[in-house]
């Protein structure tokens, strides 16, 4: 008790100094108790290179830490957070979800492949040798859909011609897609599907997607020219 008892009184000195939120004040204290993660640390906890962050957001993880806890991010929602990132940092929207994910696995707010509420959620992606708007219409088109995605097993509940759909699985958990133009003649795909029950689950969902996205490339590869 007394240990508690000081730790409060420190807190509280630190917020009359910084004007931090008590839940922010706390946590600087504690992490000068700790042993300062490394980078690599940090790397592996968000599931993502340094190298790979810095490139894609301009930032490396221990700058994301950085700046995140600055605005007492671990005590927030995670949409307020990666709208934070992307709102102000200029962050688009998949990186945004990124790195707001990698900052709360570092923060130990959620595991590995599991949501703040406690639900589980994966990611896949996949880069094709095909325009945007092939990518996309593979996706928008019920017809085009079924040649990779067999069956009636999703429901578009939201549309972003080119950047994004937000669609209802046939079990009701929501997966987001996210389109990505890499030149005139190449197009990425990313997709988040989330509320899964189990981390079992989540790891059939995935495998089940890889195997999908693989359909989807030959779906939508160029035909070789007739001769």
């Amino acid at each position: 008790m007394p240990k508690q008892k000081d730790l409060k009184r420190l807190v509280r000195a630190r917020m009359e100094k910084t004007g931090e939120s008590y839940a922010a004040a706390r946590l600087q204290l504690l992490e000068k108790k700790r042993p300062s993660p490394s980078d690599a640390d940090h790397a592996a906890l968000a599931g993502v290179s340094d190298e790979t962050v810095r490139e894609k957001t301009g930032r490396t993880w221990r700058e994301w830490v950085r700046v995140l806890d600055a605005i007492d991010a671990a005590s927030k929602p995670h949409r307020e957070i990666a709208a934070h990132v992307h709102e102000a940092h200029g962050i688009p929207g998949w990186w945004a979800q990124t790195v707001t994910v990698g900052y709360e696995r570092i923060r130990g707010l959620r595991d590995v492949g599991q949501r703040r509420g406690g639900g589980y959620e994966l990611t896949k992606s996949k880069t094709l040798p095909v325009p945007l708007a092939r990518l996309y219409r593979a996706f928008s088109s019920p017809a085009a859909r079924r040649r990779w995605l067999p069956g009636d097993r999703v429901t578009v509940k939201k549309a972003t011609p080119g950047k994004s759909m937000r669609l209802l699985w046939e079990d009701g958990t929501p997966v987001e897609v996210y389109f990505t133009a890499k030149g005139d003649l190449k197009s990425q795909v990313a997709l988040q599907h989330r509320a899964l029950a189990t981390k079992e689950d989540a790891a059939g969902m995935k495998a089940f997607w890889a195997e999908r996205l693989a359909s989807l490339a030959e779906a939508v590869a160029p035909k070789p020219p007739k001769r």
